[in-house]
């Protein structure tokens, strides 16, 4: 009526009769890495849902920080897209740039060919932060009840932990080492300490973080791989994994692992470069030096295992692990930009 449009946005049948549903045009705030260490929230119009798409409204979006942080400090390869494998974020690393990709929130309205069932449905969708969004239908992956938002919004990070896990393939009795304890080192940590192992051990200067390990399974914590090792060198590792996000944690892994063992890469370093020690050590030991990135499956997997099967595992990590132990922080949408200040400057709070 008057000036606002409506928009044709999906049909219902009603009585075998096909009736247009119509929902107004919207907007959403968006975050946007405007330049290094430049975080702005805009308000941007919405268009109505297109075919087989629907629109979403944000109830959370968590910071996946490590990532994050390497596009907040301009620190991720110019020359790389955001994220190949997910079509919301496929653009080039140029500012300004919208990242993200942990969104929970609501089906509000859906496009022709969509399916008016989405309607009011909870989801996660791999999604920049913003506070609505469209999408499209296969994008969506519903949300069980039991699980809150919170909890929800951790997926990629569950995801992530799984995937870590399949790649690294711990088997009975081995002695494995996890080096970095943040959200991605402690739920990879919480999938391990299941497995019959001899010895679980994470390495994590931060004490809190410590803390957390041993109360996610590990079986001992140390602030460094020389404090573990009683002063000496910590070694005769089985499995190693490099969690940390910091490039001079990885000699260190190298330098834990026993001859013959794996040390399993899933840091991404973004531009930052790590100074590598390929001597004696890693020469004569044959150490296994292994890629684990959660976009992917290992092609040995491929034949049995697909995104579907992946994300399930992913679920029955967080409903049986305490993942709101992990969080501690919540903002509001607009005060994002002292949450990135936060983590940057202070990354032992969060």
């Amino acid at each position: 009526t008057g000036r606002r449009r409506p928009y044709l946005v999906g049909h219902a049948r009603v009585g075998g009769v096909m009736l247009p549903l119509i929902s107004q045009r919207t907007t959403s705030d968006r975050l946007y890495f405007e330049a290094p260490y430049t975080v702005a929230v805009r308000r941007e119009n919405l268009p109505v849902p297109g075919l087989n798409e629907v629109r979403v409204n944000t109830h959370m979006s968590a910071v996946s920080a490590g990532t994050e942080l390497l596009f907040y400090r301009g620190q991720a390869p110019a020359e790389m897209a955001l994220d190949s494998t997910l079509a919301s974020l496929s653009g080039a690393c140029n500012y300004p740039l919208r990242y993200g990709y942990a969104c929970v929130g609501t089906v509000a309205a859906t496009g022709a060919g969509a399916g008016r069932s989405w309607i009011g449905q909870r989801v996660f969708v791999f999604e920049p932060h913003a506070s609505a969004f469209i999408t499209p239908v296969d994008a969506l992956i519903p949300v069980a009840d039991d699980l809150s938002d919170e909890v929800a919004a951790l997926l990629p990070s569950s995801e992530t932990a799984t995937n870590l896990v399949l790649d690294g393939a711990a088997r009975l009795g081995e002695r494995v080492a996890v080096f970095g304890a943040g959200v991605i080192g402690l739920l990879t940590t919480a999938w391990l300490a299941r497995f019959p192992l001899a010895e679980l051990v994470v390495i994590e200067p931060n004490a809190e973080r410590r803390a957390r390990a041993l109360h996610m399974g590990a079986s001992a914590a140390h602030a460094s791989a020389t404090e573990a090792g009683g002063g000496g060198a910590l070694r005769n590792f089985d499995l190693v994994y490099e969690l940390s996000g910091n490039p001079a944690a990885l000699n260190g892994a190298i330098h834990s692992a026993g001859f013959g063992a794996r040390v399993v890469v899933g840091s991404w370093y973004g531009a930052k470069q790590a100074p590598l020690d390929l001597g004696g050590h890693f020469h004569r030991n044959r150490i296994e030096l292994t890629s684990s990135q959660v976009s992917t499956l290992s092609p040995s997997l491929t034949g049995r295992w697909d995104k579907g099967r992946r994300i399930a595992q992913a679920w029955q990590l967080l409903r049986t692990t305490d993942a709101t132990s992990l969080i501690t922080h919540r903002w509001p949408f607009a005060d994002a930009a002292n949450a990135y200040r936060l983590i940057d400057q202070q990354p032992a709070t969060v």
